[in-house]
């Protein structure tokens, strides 16, 4: 069955780009936004990263928690944050993407007539609590984190 606004958000530990584990539910008691993307540097998952970015400012003055989740790994992240300064933590889902699967964003895609299992590019707010506030299915990449701002009041 699909998440719903309201649902508790299914807790999770994953690597980030040093390493480090990140356990969702450490961060209880702030607002979370996960954002689940295909891959690092692909032009419409940096358009989406760098709106994060120029917008990061806003969810740091909200203390609000950004993670950016794609089956890339370490490395990658690393290259990806430091060539267009990312100041928010990647985290890294292995295939075959349990964490992605949870929340409904990893699954069949087609592409050029071709069919095959990847990450969706969706995007979760989870408030305080540890329950879903938002859910975004259909995201426009280059305006992402401007949709929440203004979503959440924040803009």
């Amino acid at each position: 069955m699909a998440l719903q606004v309201g649902d508790l958000a299914p807790d999770f530990t994953l690597p980030d780009q040093n390493g480090e584990s990140v356990q969702l539910s450490s961060l209880k008691g702030q607002r979370v936004i996960l954002y689940f993307y295909p891959k690092d540097d692909t032009p419409g998952c940096t358009k989406e990263a760098c709106n994060f970015r120029d917008r990061w400012g806003r969810f740091e003055d909200h203390n609000i928690k950004v993670f950016g989740i794609s089956k890339d790994n370490a490395a990658s992240h690393t290259k990806f944050i430091s060539k267009h300064s990312l100041p928010f933590t990647l985290l890294t889902d292995e295939e075959p993407c349990a964490v992605a699967s949870l929340y409904d964003s990893y699954g069949l895609k087609k592409f050029m007539g071709r069919e095959y299992m990847g990450m969706m590019r969706h995007t979760v707010v989870i408030d305080a609590e540890g329950r879903i506030e938002r859910l975004y299915l259909k995201v426009k990449a280059a305006t992402m984190a401007d949709a929440l701002l203004s979503d959440l009041g924040l803009d």
